[in-house]
């Protein structure tokens, strides 16, 4: 994960959907390894929403269930944030909205555009494996 902040430092808070935790599993992303080479230093957020969203899709069958228990232990390694939108998508927009987080990282592609819309940067997938900040 990302190394402790030198005294002063700011280290950019990131948000992570449900999409991105799912995305080892679904997309082969290796989640953290990816967001350490691009960032460096970061503090990783999870809304509770998200993990409502998680837990959801975890308890069916099938593929989409193990990448929700897999982003649900995942999910862990973040501060699990409250925020007002009970749906996950709307609660990471207001999170960008709110200038709480510096990124949004996201596989969904109609939260892409709604987050940069809210004029915060999103770090989505390029290529098969690859992410990359995406600015509004």
């Amino acid at each position: 994960m990302s190394d402790e902040a030198s005294e002063g430092e700011t280290r950019p808070v990131v948000a992570l959907d449900a999409s991105a935790l799912m995305a080892p599993v679904e997309a082969n992303v290796r989640l953290f390894e990816e967001l350490d080479r691009l960032l460096g230093s970061y503090d990783p957020v999870v809304p509770s929403a998200v993990l409502e969203e998680l837990d959801g899709i975890g308890s069916g069958a099938g593929k989409a269930a193990t990448a929700a228990s897999v982003g649900a232990d995942l999910a862990e390694r973040a501060e699990t944030v409250d925020v007002e939108g009970a749906y996950a998508d709307d609660a990471l927009v207001d999170l960008a909205r709110s200038g709480r987080v510096a990124y949004v990282v996201t596989l969904d592609r109609p939260l892409v555009e709604r987050v940069l819309d809210a004029d915060t940067p999103v770090i989505c997938l390029r290529g098969r494996d690859t992410l990359t900040v995406t600015d509004p």
